[in-house]
């Protein structure tokens, strides 16, 4: 009876222990599940680069800088967990920690309206983002309105520097507004009510934006727009 008596207990231990050692492995086998998730967060953002230039986004201070000095800025938009006004026509756009993302259908992304900002001390525009997935074309053109003309391709820049970033890719374009591509100088003399980012031409790409900002330019002489190279002279028709 003693010996019946010893062994009952053990044979109540035995589910206990295997529910223990279950426990044990369930856990061992989450934190392993989540260590390679983080490990495969952190591969991803090495993977990522970032474009050198004068213009870098400084994130303790969130201000965007040029050779160190922080940007005087009338609008910024970092997109931390809000799309902040912004509205896409066909692209899938998704606020993140890191940005808003998009995947293109439509390249247009427009900005909230009632900027009234002064185009004449505010002609630098900044987009900071990263390449996601390749696309087929690339645009990069920004388009603006004004109390005087809505939206028009009579009237845009494209990024003096940054554009077209890689796949995985991370860089500013600098859009010199004060030099458009076409319209002259209609930013510099105008109230700039909205801005209307093309990204590209044809579906497919993605890019996170991480922040979009308008600020003044520092240095008249840099950003310039390059010069069209002049066209060839037609060459003389033979004599007869």
């Amino acid at each position: 009876m003693l010996r019946q008596f010893r062994r009952e207990p053990l044979r109540n231990l035995i589910p206990t222990v295997a529910l223990i050692l279950l426990a044990a492995t369930t856990l061992s086998a989450c934190d392993k599940s989540e260590q390679q998730a983080a490990e495969s967060r952190a591969a991803a953002k090495a993977a990522q680069t970032e474009r050198a230039g004068p213009i870098s986004w400084n994130a303790s201070a969130a201000v965007f800088e040029m050779n160190g000095a922080p940007l005087r800025t009338a609008r910024l938009w970092t997109f931390r967990d809000s799309a902040d006004g912004f509205a896409a026509v066909g692209s899938k756009i998704a606020p993140t920690a890191d940005g808003l993302s998009m995947t293109v259908a439509d390249p247009t992304l427009r900005s909230p309206k009632g900027l009234a900002i002064d185009g004449a001390d505010y002609q630098l525009v900044l987009v900071r983002l990263t390449r996601t997935a390749a696309g087929e074309a690339w645009n990069g053109a920004l388009y603006y309105s004004t109390p005087g003309h809505p939206e028009s391709g009579q009237y845009f820049g494209k990024p003096v520097i940054g554009g077209n970033p890689a796949l995985s890719e991370t860089t500013t374009m600098v859009y010199n507004m004060g030099q458009l591509v076409m319209g002259g100088g209609d930013w510099s003399q105008s109230i700039i009510n909205q801005i209307r980012l093309d990204i590209e031409d044809k579906p497919g790409g993605a890019f996170v934006i991480h922040q979009i900002a308008i600020v003044q330019n520092p240095d008249a002489s840099a950003f310039r727009r390059p010069e069209a190279a002049p066209k060839p002279a037609p060459a003389p028709a033979e004599a007869p």
